[in-house]
């Protein structure tokens, strides 16, 4: 990829994640387990309990992402090598994160992504917060899994055809 490509793909994967960041932060800082289970039902406590720990573990890469895309984007001499190892790193933590949550509260149906409905099936009726941030955040990491996706297998490939570990 030419080095004008990277690092506008830097800038605005650097952009989509900040959103994204300033989203999961101001929800976590708002919300408890408590206030999402107010009929304190058990199994949506747990249910909670996961979809919580999956959010923070989210915020965690996407702001480690963030981070390192500033890095790359603040060398005085722009390092193509340095910056496409971070867009990996971006598809293969926070997109993944998103789309394949560790505790499975919600998944990606994609029989609706092309329907103009949200394509996001939670396991549990959740808090009306929970499904808000959930849904906003699902348009974000769409279109940051659409512009990396050249980072899923493509980018493996050319490194180890080139000999290089990755």
């Amino acid at each position: 990829m030419a080095i004008f490509q990277v690092k506008t793909l830097c800038e605005t994967t650097r952009n989509l994640l900040s959103g994204a960041i300033a989203k999961m932060e101001e929800f976590l800082n708002g919300h408890s387990l408590a206030d999402l289970n107010t009929d304190n039902d058990e199994a949506m406590d747990e249910f909670y309990k996961g979809y919580l720990a999956d959010t923070r573990h989210l915020l965690v890469f996407s702001d480690v992402a963030y981070e390192k895309l500033g890095v790359a984007l603040r060398r005085p001499n722009f390092n193509v090598e340095y910056a496409e190892k971070v867009l990996y790193e971006v598809y293969h933590s926070s997109v993944n994160a998103f789309f394949y949550p560790k505790h499975e509260c919600y998944s990606e149906d994609g029989r609706y992504a092309y329907t103009g409905q949200d394509a996001i099936r939670f396991r549990k009726k959740p808090a009306r917060a929970v499904r808000d941030l959930t849904i906003e955040l699902s348009k974000v990491f769409e279109v940051l899994r659409d512009d990396l996706a050249y980072y899923e297998t493509d980018y493996i490939t050319q490194k180890r055809m080139q000999g290089d570990k990755v």
